[in-house]
């Protein structure tokens, strides 16, 4: 500007100063995605547990640490890294659901993070919105359940993240650190296929997007990461077995799950398929925004997501075509294309849990790339905030009920409105359980065997009716680590556990004692969980045991558990 016709000059904030102000920022935005996890935290380490899945994440690594190998010695669909990890965490901290749980939580944040990483290429306040959304769909499914799919993702999110990191510095020139930025997300990569396998499609997608046009000589750096962590793969394979291993990543989750596990595509528009869902849905906490139906919002949620993931990829690859000196460009190429190769998991069974654990990237990514459609087609609009109130429209107004209202209701919890989850305890331990009653039950069942049973003896869960095994109550195995399990099925699944060439009715046979649950004889879904398998392992039960206890609840006193002794052979 001049004043008196002298030119003054105009100054500019000293370099350290907007450097800190920038550092500054940025921690804040840390610090309200910390807060986001914080406020249902409380609520989510007493909330219920889903007794199979949270169970086998108690009981597998448990048995880990006792020398069984997966694959081999129990029934496990994916690769043996989460096993391994989680084993060393129950090493280290001692095998308790708070240590499952904090796991759990710690790999929720990697993926929220490496969302915020992806997006921070937008800005540090759309990234934030990004990672707000992926916290609020991961968070609900099945509460902080530590399971391989989220470790799996998480991992490989972080990958991405990294990975683009090391490909930006490479735009320079040569650099060391750009070199080690892409080893380690080589590793990354490798570890998520270490989780799940069936990550592989993601993985190559989004690893190969990175990699297009980098050149061999930084390829190489992504590739001997990879391989670093994959050549675990051989050590379990050693252990395992090349055919027990083929047959339990690969024949099992493949071929035999999916009769008895998949639900009808696209999902029905007026009921839920899924029976957990309908067990899911007893719990009605308030809402105060109007909600559609929730087998409608299921359905929604179905159409929606494949055109979001696509969506997301092609105009990632549209911005490639059009603005290629753009970086935005790259990072919402290669993380949409990540994003996209989910897609095979919530169409194997289209339920909210596993619509969730896709929706978490590319739904996240979403506002990214519609900031990138508006500000093309309408510059002078305000981009971002039309992006992040579309997305926000979506989880409140389309798919609320395991989304935005299920986080709320969680926050409440955490101030003790309407607590949800029942505990049952043993010896210390303690599992959460939904009912009450049925909780009730189960600690009944717990004490008879506590009082009775003798460490070193065999136990097996199964169902009342073991013609039809289409779960189970992992959760006894963990709260017994001094009984080792009877069956290899900890896990059960049906056309898998109940098939005729199982060995079920030899594994009763050589338990000592048995826990079987009535509470699940009502599942119905529209697979092959209705056929009924051999009555072989029922007639052993009736031969060769003696019933010891009989749990029941409610008013109409209904059966939910029985204990078994061997009283023969």
């Amino acid at each position: 500007m001049l004043l008196a016709g002298v030119a003054t000059p105009v100054r500019c904030p000293p370099v350290k100063a907007r450097v800190s102000s920038a550092r500054g920022l940025d921690l804040l935005c840390v610090g309200i995605i910390l807060a986001a996890f914080a406020l249902p935290l409380r609520g989510l380490m007493r909330y219920q547990g889903p007794p199979m899945e949270e169970g086998f994440m108690l009981a597998f690594p448990q048995r880990v640490l006792a020398g069984a190998v997966p694959n081999k010695d129990f029934l496990h669909l994916y690769g043996p890294g989460s096993l391994w990890a989680l084993a060393g965490v129950y090493k280290v901290f001692g095998t308790s659901l708070a240590t499952e749980r904090l796991f759990g939580l710690a790999q929720h944040m990697g993926i929220v993070f490496g969302v915020f990483a992806i997006g921070r290429a937008w800005g540090r306040w759309l990234a934030t919105f990004c990672a707000l959304v992926a916290l609020v769909i991961i968070i609900g499914p099945i509460g902080l359940t530590a399971l391989a799919w989220d470790g799996g993702v998480a991992l490989g999110v972080c990958g991405v993240a990294v990975g683009l990191a090391g490909r930006r510095r490479t735009r320079t020139g040569p650099d060391r650190t750009a070199h080690q930025l892409l080893t380690v997300a080589g590793v990354l990569a490798g570890l998520a296929l270490l989780f799940r396998p069936d990550l592989v499609l993601a993985v190559g997608l989004g690893f190969g997007a990175l990699a297009w046009g980098l050149g061999w000589k930084r390829v190489k750096w992504i590739v001997i990461g990879a391989a670093a962590s994959l050549s675990l793969y051989v050590v379990h394979i050693a252990r395992a077995g090349i055919g027990d291993s083929v047959r339990g990543m690969f024949i099992e989750p493949v071929f035999k799950l999916r009769g008895g596990r998949s639900l009808p595509i696209p999902p029905s528009w007026g009921h839920f398929d899924g029976f957990l869902q309908k067990a899911a849905g007893v719990r009605e906490s308030a809402w105060p925004l109007p909600m559609l139906e929730r087998p409608h919002q299921v359905f929604l949620w179905f159409v929606i997501l494949p055109v979001i993931a696509v969506g997301v990829a092609a105009i990632g690859a549209w911005r490639m075509k059009v603005a290629l000196e753009l970086w935005r460009s790259r990072v919402l190429l290669v993380a949409g294309l990540f994003g996209l190769g989910m897609m095979p998991q919530a169409l194997q069974r289209p339920d909210t849990a596993h619509l969730a654990w896709v929706s978490c990237v590319p739904v996240a990514l979403a506002p990214l790339a519609l900031t990138e459609l508006v500000r093309a087609w309408r510059p002078r609009w305000p981009a971002p905030g039309i992006a992040m109130g579309a997305i926000a429209v979506f989880l409140v107004a389309v798919i609320p009920f395991q989304t935005t209202r299920l986080y709320v209701d969680l926050v409440g919890q955490s101030f003790g409105h309407d607590v949800f989850g029942s505990p049952i305890n043993r010896d210390g331990r303690n599992f959460y359980y939904g009912s009450a009653e049925v909780a009730g039950a189960a600690q009944g069942v717990t004490d008879a065997l506590d009082a009775r049973a003798k460490p070193g003896q065999r136990l097996f869960v199964g169902t009342v009716d073991l013609r039809r095994t289409p779960y189970s109550e992992a959760f006894f195995y963990y709260l017994f680590p001094e009984l080792t399990p009877a069956t290899r099925y900890i896990e059960m699944d049906p056309g898998i556990a109940n098939a005729k060439d199982s060995g079920l009715a030899g594994e009763v046979r050589s338990a000592d004692w048995l826990i079987l649950s009535n509470v699940w004889s009502g599942w119905d879904e529209p697979n092959d969980s209705r056929i009924d398998g051999p009555d072989a392992p029922n007639e052993v039960v009736h031969r060769d045991f003696c019933l010891v206890d009989q749990e029941r609840s409610g008013a109409d006193h209904t059966l939910r558990y029985q204990l078994w002794r061997r009283c023969r052979g």
